[in-house]
């Protein structure tokens, strides 16, 4: 049957009844569509063309919202790396399950916690193949690790983050923020002298990091972007003739910042450095994207694939300008809205409709609940996600998430309608000084600062900035917002382990304290 027709009843089942397989008019059930994951890391709201960058060109990216629906107000559950992508994976907020912090080399022995089902083991069982290349960082020991977790395949890294390149060439660039090098070699107590060689630093980098095929170290040479791509093209081929789900989770445009020449060409007339070098990684994604809708189109595979785009949280503050969140406030590490609203794409030509904008409020926590539905399956118990699938096709004009909720550690946030409100340690005596707030020792968790917390409210309908705090006029809104907040908190656990990153940020006349 033709493959529009067949997603048309797919979705009519899933819609109606959730986890019912579709039946072809002929009797014979119908394939299930492919869905495709793919993730960027610490990529900013600001970072497409289709989000508005004035830098940065990205016409494969724009290409995929043109074709499906590019949400204005996406969300993830987490403003930094480990933590998001364990909501993303299980459907579930991570504070649900103590996956709180990142884990900072804590994950090499633990990880996410077993009890909970991933999305590969979800679409594994419905019949699924399934792959994860790119970056993991929830859990390196056997049982954590992503073959471990319902994943068919794995091409990447289990730690978060590794060299892009093991030598610079001519005409390629690597860029290091002022002063971020001597505190990350401090971080990731780095043996190598201040005065190594890039290539020296880089190769130690992808040791400490090493790339994987299933469990076994392998060696790249290429730059590891589209390395990725590569991989994921190639498992497309290799599954043509099955029904497979695919997560590609990039680690661009995450530090280090490094591009190959033929991605710097693109941006030599940009003057900043740091600029240009993020804009080469963040045309390479853009390049992988293209490549992989193009394989989907050379066989066949177009209008039977759900395509989800989005990042793991806004981009960061320490690469001083070389990215934009604009016009959101705040970077990654923060709840404010350009730490946790993102890029957002849902793409499935034929059945989803094209060309749309939407400004419903929908979350990462949303992708597992979609792609169970797609595939038929059973979804776990205590699933914080909707599926999309209604409100994708038209059916449903409701909002997806009415309300969203974030907490890391004392600091708690919630996005209610067109409020938000953000509830912060302050931070103690001497941080202005330092730029950094003490560390809780490990084990230890952070609690009400003895300084007090500061509480923001923000109306995002009048102040997406979040300039205004309107917590002092309207008490009751904050009375309110506290009582779900403590409703929904009672469903959570206490962290597995302590926040090891810690900062201060001046948010609305005060010194705040700031955990990941």
């Amino acid at each position: 049957m033709a493959a529009k027709q067949a997603a048309a009843l797919v979705l009519a089942a899933v819609t109606v009844g959730g986890a019912s397989s579709a039946v072809a008019v002929d009797g014979r059930p119908a394939r299930p569509p492919n869905v495709i994951v793919i993730l960027a890391d610490d990529l900013g709201y600001g970072d497409l063309s289709s989000y508005g960058s004035t830098i940065i060109r990205t016409p494969n990216i724009d290409a995929l919202a043109a074709d499906g629906v590019r949400f204005t107000e996406g969300y993830v559950t987490h403003p930094v790396c480990a933590p998001s992508r364990a909501g993303i994976l299980t459907g579930r907020y991570q504070t649900r399950f103590g996956y709180e912090f990142n884990p900072v080399g804590r994950d090499r022995t633990g990880g996410v916690s077993l009890a909970e089902t991933f999305v590969g083991q979800v679409m594994k069982q419905a019949g699924y193949r399934t792959a994860m290349v790119g970056k993991w960082h929830l859990g390196m020991a056997d049982g954590y690790h992503p073959m471990d977790r319902g994943f068919d395949e794995f091409f990447g890294m289990t730690a978060g983050a590794s060299s892009y390149m093991l030598d610079l060439q001519p005409g390629d660039e690597a860029y290091t923020p002022p002063g971020s090098e001597a505190s990350e070699r401090a971080s990731a107590r780095d043996p190598l002298p201040a005065d190594a060689t890039p290539a020296q630093r880089m190769a130690y980098t992808r040791r400490m990091s090493p790339i994987e095929r299933g469990k076994q170290k392998v060696e790249v040479k290429d730059y590891l972007t589209d390395a990725f791509t590569d991989e994921a093209v190639r498992f497309i081929g290799a599954n043509k003739d099955r029904p497979f789900f695919l997560y590609l989770a990039y680690n661009a445009p995450h530090t280090p910042l490094q591009a190959p020449k033929k991605y710097v060409d693109r941006y030599r007339h940009v003057p900043d450095k740091g600029k240009r070098v993020y804009a080469a990684m963040v045309s390479a994604l853009d390049d992988g994207v293209g490549e992989i809708r193009a394989k989907l189109k050379a066989e066949g595979l177009e209008r039977d694939t759900l395509i989800v785009f989005l990042s793991d949280n806004g981009c960061a503050a320490y690469v001083l300008g070389a990215c934009s969140n604009a016009p959101l406030s705040g970077y990654k590490g923060t709840h404010l809205e350009g730490g946790v609203r993102v890029p957002f794409i849902v793409s499935w030509p034929g059945t989803v409709p094209s060309g749309r904008t939407d400004d419903r409020m929908v979350s990462s926590l949303d992708i597992v609940p979609t792609a169970a539905a797609l595939a038929g399956a059973t979804l776990p118990k205590g699933s914080d996600g909707v599926n999309l699938l209604p409100y994708l096709a038209g059916g449903d004009r409701g909002v997806p998430n009415p309300t969203l909720y974030w907490r890391a550690g004392p600091n708690y946030a919630i996005r209610d309608g067109r409020w938000k409100m953000w509830s912060v340690n302050k931070a103690p005596p001497g941080a202005e000084a330092t730029g950094s707030a003490e560390i809780t020792p490990d084990g230890t968790h952070a609690t009400v600062s003895p300084y007090g917390q500061h509480v923001m409210l923000y109306d995002l309908k009048t102040d997406l900035g979040e300039h205004r705090n309107r917590a002092p006029r309207e008490p009751k809104v904050v009375a309110d917002l506290q009582a779900k907040l403590k409703a929904w908190d009672a469903g959570n656990v206490t962290p597995q382990w302590t926040s090891m990153r810690q900062s201060v940020k001046k948010q609305d006349g005060h010194l705040l304290q700031m955990y990941d």
